[in-house]
C-alpha cells in the first residue's frame, strides 16, 4: 500500500507540471495587458511601458516560464500584480470560506444522495423512482447563476429566510454561519446531488439484480438489512468514485457560487484577477485547484480497499 501510495505522489509530479506548462501559455497568449490594467484609463503609453518593464512582462515566453517554474518549486506563489502582496497570503486569506462551502455542500449532498439513489432503486418504476430521475435532469439542466439568483428571490427578497449575499465565520456562532452558507451550498450542491443520486440509482439497481440478494430475501431478511448491508456495500465503488469526480463539479462551481453571493473566498479572489489581468494569482490558484483534483483522485483510490476488500494494490 505505502508503495502504491509513493508511486502515485510520483505520478502526480508529471501532471502537474504539465498543467503548470498549459496554464502558463494560456494565460501568456490571452488578451489583455495587465500593465495597462494597473496604469489606468489616463496613463501614457510611456508609463504603461515603464511598468510592463518593471512587471518583466516583455521577456521572452520561455525566460518567464522557466522563472516561474523555479520560484514555483522554492515554494513561492510570486506576488499579486495589482495588490503587490505575497499571492500565498491572499489565498491563505481566502481560504476558510471556501473550505467551508465545499465541505458543507459535499456533505448534504451526499446525506441527501445517496439515501434518494437507494429508495429510487428500491421502488423502480414508483413515483419516488420518477422523482429522483426528474430531479436528476434538472439538477443537470439548471445553470449554476440562475439557480443562485433563483433560490436569493425566493428566500432572501420574498421569504426573507436568509441573507441575501455575504459570508460570516464561524466565529461568529453557527447559526450565523450556517445561514449564510445555505443557499451557496444548496445552490452549489444541486448539481452535484442530482449526480450522485443518479448514479447511486443505476448501481443500485444493477446490484438488486444478482443472485446473492435473490438468495438474501428467500432467506427471509428484512428489506433494509438487504439495501444496507448486502446492496449497498457492493455498489458503493462506482458511488465513491463518482463522488471524487464530483469534486471537479464544486471546483468549478465554487467560482460561480462565491461570486453570485459575495464569498470573499478563492473563486472570487479568481474572479477578480482574471478581471484584473493578475497573472500570478490565477497561475496560482489553477496550480491548487489542479492539485487538489489530483489528490481527491487518490484518495478515492485508496477507498476502494475500505469498501471492496478483493482490491489490492
Amino acid at each position: 500500500m505505502v508503495s502504491y501510495i509513493l508511486k502515485r505522489l510520483a505520478a502526480t509530479l508529471p501532471v502537474m507540471v504539465v498543467v503548470a506548462l498549459i496554464v502558463f501559455s494560456l494565460l501568456y497568449l490571452a488578451p489583455g495587458d495587465p500593465a495597462a490594467v494597473i496604469a489606468g484609463d489616463m496613463a501614457s503609453a510611456a508609463e504603461v511601458a515603464a511598468i510592463r518593464t518593471k512587471l518583466q512582462l516583455d521577456d521572452p515566453f520561455w525566460v518567464r516560464l522557466l522563472a516561474w517554474v523555479r520560484q514555483v518549486a522554492g515554494g513561492d506563489l510570486g506576488v499579486s500584480i495589482f495588490s503587490n502582496l505575497p499571492v500565498s497570503l491572499l489565498i491563505k486569506q481566502r481560504l476558510e470560506p471556501t473550505i467551508a462551502l465545499a465541505v458543507l455542500t459535499m456533505v448534504v449532498a451526499i446525506a441527501i444522495a445517496v439515501p434518494l439513489g437507494v429508495l429510487a432503486a428500491a421502488r423502480s418504476g414508483r413515483w419516488i423512482d420518477q422523482f429522483v430521475m426528474a430531479f436528476a435532469v434538472l439538477g443537470f439542466s439548471a445553470p449554476v447563476f440562475v439557480l443562485g439568483y433563483g433560490l436569493i428571490w425566493l428566500f432572501a427578497i420574498e421569504l426573507q429566510w436568509l441573507p441575501v449575499q455575504g459570508y460570516r465565520p464561524i466565529s461568529d456562532g453557527v447559526g450565523p454561519f450556517l445561514r449564510s452558507l445555505a443557499l451557496p451550498a444548496i445552490t452549489l450542491g444541486f448539481t452535484y446531488t442530482a449526480l450522485i443520486a443518479r448514479i447511486t440509482r443505476a448501481t443500485m439497481l444493477e446490484v438488486l439484480a444478482q443472485d446473492y440478494i435473490r438468495t438474501a430475501r428467500a432467506k427471509g431478511l428484512a428489506q433494509g438489512t438487504i439495501l444496507a448491508r448486502h446492496a449497498l456495500k457492493n455498489a458503493s465503488v462506482p458511488i465513491v468514485t463518482v463522488i471524487g469526480t464530483g469534486v471537479a463539479l464544486l471546483i468549478g462551481g465554487v467560482v460561480v457560487t462565491e461570486s453570485v453571493f459575495a464569498i470573499p473566498g478563492v473563486g472570487r479572489l479568481t474572479v477578480d484577477a482574471i478581471l484584473r489581468r493578475d497573472y500570478p494569482v490565477i497561475q496560482a490558484v489553477l496550480l491548487i485547484f489542479a492539485a487538489v483534483k489530483v489528490l481527491v483522485n487518490l484518495t478515492v483510490d485508496l477507498l476502494y480497499v475500505v469498501f471492496d476488500p478483493r482490491i489490492r494494490y
